[in-house]
This record gives C-alpha cells, sequence and structure tokens, in this order.
C-alpha cells in the first residue's frame, strides 16, 4: 500500500501514522465486482453483513452523534472495550470478540487510564483494544494508517473515530458545504467496505432540537447520506438518562433506552420500548393498562388508576393516542398498537406497519423499536 511518507515512522506508542504493508502480513482483500446483470445478481450468494454490536452497529460507516457532555465518549468507548473483550454491550447485547482501533482524538493517555479502570471496574484490560491520541487527517495519511492497522489485524471488527471533526481534513476548494461532507465521510467508508468492518465517527448534534432526530446531526445532511447507518444519543425524560436513536441501510429504524452510571461510567440498555422509560408515570400506567386490556375505554382506565381523576384520564389517553402511543378506534376504545386493534375487531391480521428487516439480530427484551402508533383522527387533533 503506498504512503504519502518518504520517511514513514513505525506505529510505537500512541501515535498512530501512516506505515506500509509490514513483510508477511496478508494482503488486503480485493474490490469486489462493481458491475453485474440482473440474472447475475440474483444468482449470486453474499454473505450477512457484520455486526460489531449486533442489531446496533453493523460493518461500514456508523455516524454516532449527540450534543456536548452527553456522554458520547463513555459510550464508544465502552462498546470498543466490550467488542475487544467480547460478552456483552451496554451490558445486555452479545458481541464477538476481536480487534478494535480506537482513535481518542481529544484525550491524553491519562484520561483514557482513567475511563477504562472506570468501565472496567477491576477486570483485565483487553489487548484486542488499541487506544490511539494522534492520527493526521484521512485525506492527509489517516486513511492509510487505520488501512495498515487493519492489515495487520485481518479479523478487526470496528473502528472508532473520536472525534471525526480532527481527521475530515480541509474541504477541496469550490466545493460546497454537501459535497465536502458527503466527502469527508466518504473516505471512511472506503476503509469500513474495503475491510469489512464496523467504522463509528463520533461527531456532534446541532444546538437546536428538531422532531427528526436525522436533523440534528451537525452539518449538512451529506454527512447522514454518506454514512451506512446514523445513531443520535439524545437526553431523556423519566427513568432513562438517555435514547439512542439509531437508523441505517441495514440496521432497522429504532429507539433504545439507557440509563447511565456515573460510578462505573458505563451506559445500560434497557429492557423494553424507550417509551416505557421516558413518558412519565400517568402515560406509563396508562399504557400498562391498555396492554394488558387491548380496547379498554377511558372509564375503565380510570377505574384501574384510583389516584388519577376520570378526566385527567381520558385528556391523557386522547393525547397519547395523538403522539402515536396508543391507537384508539370509532368506538372510543384504546390498543397499544395497530396489530392488537385489528386483531381485536376482527380485522384480517395484515398490518400497515412495515416488516423487520430478516436479516437484523433482535435485541435481547427489544422485540421492536419504539411503540408502533397509528395517525390521531381529526376530532382527536381538535381536542388537543
Amino acid at each position: 500500500m503506498t504512503t504519502p511518507n518518504p520517511d514513514p515512522v513505525p506505529m510505537t506508542g500512541p501515535h498512530l501514522y501512516s506505515v506500509p504493508r509490514e513483510p508477511g502480513a496478508p494482503a488486503p482483500t480485493p474490490r469486489p465486482r462493481t458491475a453485474w446483470t440482473a440474472d447475475q445478481l440474483m444468482a449470486a450468494e453474499f454473505p450477512e453483513p457484520r455486526w460489531a454490536v449486533p442489531g446496533i452497529l453493523s460493518e461500514g460507516v456508523n455516524l454516532l452523534a449527540g450534543p456536548p457532555k452527553v456522554g458520547k465518549s463513555w459510550l464508544s468507548l465502552g462498546l470498543g472495550l466490550s467488542v475487544a473483550a467480547g460478552g456483552k454491550a451496554m451490558d445486555a447485547v452479545p458481541v464477538e470478540g476481536g480487534p478494535v482501533l480506537y482513535l481518542a482524538l481529544e484525550d491524553t493517555p491519562r484520561r483514557l487510564q482513567t475511563r477504562m479502570r472506570k468501565l472496567l471496574g477491576g477486570r483485565p484490560a483487553p489487548a484486542g483494544l488499541t487506544l490511539v491520541t494522534e492520527c493526521p487527517p484521512l485525506p492527509q495519511g489517516g486513511n492509510e494508517a487505520i488501512a495498515g492497522w487493519l492489515d495487520n489485524h485481518p479479523d478487526a471488527r470496528m473502528v472508532v473515530i473520536d472525534v471525526f471533526a480532527k481527521m475530515r481534513g480541509p474541504s477541496a476548494p469550490g466545493a460546497s458545504a454537501y459535497d465536502a461532507d458527503y466527502a469527508a465521510v466518504g473516505h471512511a467508508k472506503r476503509i469500513a467496505d474495503h475491510y469489512g468492518v464496523a467504522v463509528v465517527l463520533v461527531h456532534h448534534v446541532r444546538k437546536a432540537g428538531s422532531d427528526d432526530f436525522l436533523t440534528e446531526v451537525s452539518g449538512t445532511n451529506g454527512l447522514a447520506g454518506a454514512a451506512d447507518a446514523t445513531l443520535v444519543l439524545k437526553r431523556a425524560r423519566g427513568k432513562a438518562d438517555g435514547v439512542l436513536h439509531v437508523t441505517g441501510r441495514d440496521v432497522d429504524e429504532a429507539e433504545y433506552a439507557l440509563q447511565f452510571h456515573a460510578a462505573a461510567g458505563a451506559w445500560q440498555l434497557l429492557e423494553g420500548p424507550a417509551a416505557d422509560h421516558t413518558i412519565g408515570d400517568t402515560r406509563a400506567a396508562i399504557l400498562r393498562h391498555v396492554r394488558s386490556n387491548p380496547g379498554a375505554r377511558p372509564k375503565d382506565i380510570a377505574a384501574a388508576m384510583p389516584d388519577v381523576d376520570a378526566d385527567t384520564v381520558r385528556r391523557t389517553c386522547s393525547r397519547m393516542a395523538a403522539d402515536g402511543q396508543l391507537c384508539k378506534d370509532a368506538a372510543g376504545r384504546y390498543y397499544p398498537d395497530p396489530d392488537t386493534k385489528q386483531t381485536a375487531q376482527g380485522a384480517s391480521g395484515v398490518s400497515d406497519r412495515p416488516a423487520a428487516a430478516s436479516d437484523q439480530p433482535e435485541l435481547p427484551g427489544h422485540p421492536g423499536s419504539a411503540l408502533s402508533g397509528c395517525p390521531a383522527s381529526s376530532d382527536e387533533r381538535r381536542s388537543q
């Protein structure tokens, strides 16, 4: 592999430099063919995507964004340790162990040691995790440096770049903001696609919030457009400390509630849909009752909640239907999702929800993504 550095510096200590492939190292995987006839493509057999964290982080570029101080670095370092050692990521998702390269470009070795000591909690540090604190930008030798490490670790499972801004490099003269963002992620995507590994780019979100988490990613839509998956970690209300919003080409759109354990520096994946952990106590109680009693009316729900007056229950049910947390039929009965509503009404059982991708692993305790609601009727919207 060529390198722009005529006098390369060996990879030693906390630095990662552009180095040629060492003698005896396995040759890079040949590039796959890019042109097919339709019958050839349909007859071909492809391996399943390689998952660094099944159901959440697949091979390809994964853009992990969140506001400052939300805990992105704790999350990414914890994932790196889990994948390098094997075991369970976020204390819930079984992962296959393998080498991980973690570029902690805003940290010092001392800070990394302190964080890992917290995260490991006395467990031995995995030798499969390589930590780097300096690396040139991707267009200026960083891509060759990462490729050199991957050549020497053919069974690598993940590369984390924390933060992406340190590695993206300057934009091409005259390029639009969108084209510059797309090209910047493109450098990482070429590495991810060539080696079949998950590359995680830690990034920031805008200050202004949005109903669509994808639009919160700082920069233009070129960043999320070039990435294979986008993950946004947001602070949450209720019992959860955060919600991880996920969408991508090989991963279903989903929301996962997380709890942060400050003493251990660790993010834990909570059981059940994210809405169970982020909504208020009254809504949570109503949701539990309707799940156990599909087709319940507000008066029935109020009877089961003696501490909440009937008017509050009625108004809350209507608002939950408008927010997509419940479904309501023409007779005023409430259901937890469209499938339950159709089954209870003796419908054909055909759901209007899109089917989950068959090749995506199902997370433990997470049989689906967020709650699947149904659109509020016009009279419900007028009542808000």
